[in-house]
């Protein structure tokens, strides 16, 4: 791989995913696309670049977006942001469910899945019956084998062990293969929409949510890429609405103004009117 595929590379990934990949991830970059260069029988990186930016069907890219992207992620990963999520936002929202009201929640980075069973087990630790109201989860991210895996909801007994084992038997059943696997049961699955979707892409979104999960992404963003994503975000949230970010990520640009700090990276949009 040469300094100049590196450079192909780099910008297609912050083209069409935001990604900012610095000349310090060249061995991340090597060792991930390596697998791609010789499954498909290419002789350089050089005839790789010219496949993903001749690709007219966009194929091969998805799978170079894929293989460039970190899926790391773990059931309630960040608790704080989950005991927030039940403690000040889901009373509220419960009883706007049981008087007939839409409840939605948007976990934008969903990887394989961890993060949106979290927020739906989160939901029905305080509302077992939630699946007979309006309330769903809107599951997003950019690759769709990740997505594939969140839907089919199966996880080792590692990946399940931050699950209470109160939750584990009420919400998922063993796969009696003696691996130790367990699937999210149905009405656990029935709240979670599993959806491809590019952050700095178009987003086919028409109402609003009252609490969005955007954590451990944007800071594979440079800073123009994360302001222009706030600034699209924030409009999405209802007023007195949630927005849950990565320890190591802040909002800038903007949004910040229409944010107020409601705990460790944690934030609810101002309502209406609402002074700094």
């Amino acid at each position: 791989m040469t300094s100049h595929d590196l450079a192909v590379i780099t910008r297609i990934m912050q083209k069409e995913a935001g990604i900012s990949l610095s000349g310090a991830k060249a061995n991340l970059v090597y060792s991930r696309l390596a697998k791609r260069v010789r499954k498909l029988g290419l002789r350089s990186f050089g005839e790789y670049c010219s496949l993903v930016e001749n690709d007219a069907g966009g194929q091969e890219l998805g799978e170079m977006i894929a293989a460039l992207t970190t899926n790391v992620t773990r059931f309630f990963r960040e608790p704080h942001h989950f005991e927030h999520l039940r403690e000040r936002v889901l009373p509220g929202l419960v009883a706007q469910a049981r008087a007939g009201g839409r409840v939605r929640l948007w976990s934008s980075a969903c990887s394989s899945g961890q993060e949106a069973y979290s927020m739906a087990l989160t939901v029905l630790s305080v509302m077992p019956d939630a699946n007979r109201y309006d309330v769903k989860i809107l599951a997003t991210d950019i690759d769709p084998n990740v997505l594939a895996a969140g839907a089919e909801g199966i996880y080792d007994a590692a990946a399940l062990e931050p699950i209470s084992v109160s939750l584990r038997k009420t919400w998922f059943l063993p796969i009696n293969d003696g691996s130790g696997r367990m699937r999210a049961n149905d009405d656990l699955r029935s709240l979670i929409s599993f959806r491809k979707l590019n952050l700095i892409g178009s987003w086919p979104i028409q109402r609003k949510f009252q609490a969005i999960f955007c954590r451990n992404v944007v800071i594979y963003f440079d800073g123009d890429t994360q302001e222009a994503l706030w600034s699209r975000m924030t409009p999405l949230l209802e007023d007195n609405g949630a927005l849950y970010i990565g320890h190591s990520e802040r909002v800038s640009g903007p949004a910040e103004a229409l944010l107020v700090n409601d705990g460790i990276t944690t934030y609810r949009k101002r309502r209406s009117g609402e002074l700094e």
